[in-house]
């Protein structure tokens, strides 16, 4: 029996280096697209596990949903890409490398990255030409203590992954239009990023906060709108949609916003809508001071599957509604399937259908049980992304320590056994290879 030993030694280290190999990269790629794609909402789902994202950046255009649609026209023939290098500004004449140049001075399809990590302060409010992608993924972008983002009769427009916040209200002036021509820009509120007569846009991951007026205004009948996995906090007016109770264009207005992080120290406009139409759906609500979600002129909004958390003192009411100017009463508000912790309430319309967001193939996605919104949530805006992505993502070889010490201590486990008796060797041995076996089928389901 013992002269089997040394064979039997032998064939084990062989099986055992080659079982290493095979089930640490197998299990690491498993994790990275399938197990972690689990608790991703459907968007990052798209992208996020993908350990390459970095040279395939433009996968992101395809993983857009609500009335924004997919964002292709961004990608594709003729595009361009651009790499901020320059943090600095000028308003009139913006300089190659800077983040103007790209935004503004360019045309066409311009899908823009950053070189690093930078603190950009633009001088009058950077206005964004159509089919332009602000992609920045992987550094950590302030755009920040003076004027900040507008979009002006544009379209197909993405602004992922940048932290905008302490803008301020600007006086009126010359800058770049977006257009690539010098136009007279007249009074500008202190918002971090305002939609004028734009469509098809999508704001994504992003961390807006402490602005003198908003973080988001969608106004001047601007529609085709999904605000995403946003982290919205410190702000009293978080999101308008709707430039005043007068401008009945904003009637066609479509909004989704989903997957959205509010607060803390939100006070009230998350969203306040006039006129036009908003689908809330999977959205974190982390309190309010005067209310949540509110409306004037007839606006229609489904909140559905949200959580609301509502503050321990003050106000408990998730709506609010201005009533007795015009056609303010007839408003419809709905909620589906929301949930309601500390008291928070949500008085509904009622005698009125529940109205759908309609949307088209491309536009539709699944609203999830409320139960798993911390989930979907947990990633949004840039603090927590720029972690992820450089740590846990991009990284793969950090997620193969977990198996490779399993089967080496599984080796290891058995030359003291040797030592005492070879039996009991064949039997750790059997028992590993169970073991091994299991975790064979259970990685296998997620492939």
């Amino acid at each position: 029996m013992v002269s089997k030993g040394p064979t039997f030694i032998l064939w084990h280290f062989v099986l055992a280096v080659v079982i290493t190999i095979f089930f640490t990269s197998k299990f690491s790629f498993a994790k990275q697209t399938k197990l972690m794609g689990l608790k991703m909402n459907m968007i990052d789902r798209c992208w996020r596990p993908n350990p390459e994202w970095r040279k395939h950046r433009q996968q992101l255009a395809t993983c857009s949903v609500g009335y924004a649609g997919k964002m292709t026209n961004n990608i594709g023939k003729g595009i361009i890409q651009y790499k901020v290098t320059d943090p600095n500004d000028d308003p009139i004449n913006p300089q190659p490398g800077t983040l103007r140049y790209g935004a503004s001075v360019i045309q066409g399809k311009v899908w823009i990255t950053f070189k690093k990590d930078m603190n950009i302060k633009l001088i009058k409010s950077l206005l964004i030409s159509s089919f332009t992608t602000i992609d920045g993924r992987g550094v950590n972008v302030h755009i920040a203590d003076n004027a900040c983002l507008m979009i002006f009769k544009a379209t197909n427009i993405i602004i992922h992954s940048i932290r905008i916040h302490h803008c301020k209200a600007q006086t009126p002036g010359m800058v770049m239009g977006p257009n690539g021509k010098v136009i007279s820009l007249g009074q500008v509120d202190g918002d971090a990023i305002r939609l004028v007569t734009a469509s098809k846009i999508w704001i994504d991951h992003n961390t807006l906060y402490d602005c003198e007026d908003g973080l988001l205004d969608v106004t001047r009948g601007s529609t085709n709108v999904t605000v995403s996995n946003n982290w919205f906090r410190e702000q009293d007016k978080v999101m308008l949609l709707g430039h005043d109770d007068g401008y009945v264009r904003d009637i066609n207005m479509k909004v989704t916003v989903v997957y959205n992080h509010f607060g803390p120290n939100c006070n009230q406009r998350m969203p306040r809508i006039r006129h036009g139409y908003a689908h809330v759906a999977n959205n974190l609500y982390l309190g309010w001071m005067q209310y949540a979600i509110g409306g004037s002129m007839g606006p229609s909004l489904k909140s559905e599957s949200n959580l609301f958390i509502a503050p321990k003192v003050g106000s408990k009411e998730v709506t609010w509604r201005k009533i007795g100017h015009g056609n303010g009463d007839k408003w419809e508000f709905h909620s589906v399937r929301d949930a309601f912790e500390n008291g928070a309430s949500f008085a509904i319309s009622k005698g009125s259908r529940v109205p759908k967001p309609n949307y088209s193939k491309e536009q539709g996605f699944k609203v999830v049980d409320v139960k798993s919104v911390r989930t979907l949530t947990r990633s949004s805006g840039i603090d927590y992304t720029i972690k992820d992505l450089n740590v846990n993502v991009a990284d793969p070889e950090a997620m193969d320590i977990p198996v490779t010490l399993i089967l080496s201590y599984i080796f290891v486990g058995i030359m003291p056994l040797y030592a005492i008796n070879l039996d009991a060797v064949s039997l750790f041995a059997d028992s590993s290879f169970t073991f091994l076996a299991v975790l064979n089928d259970v990685i296998s389901r997620f492939e």
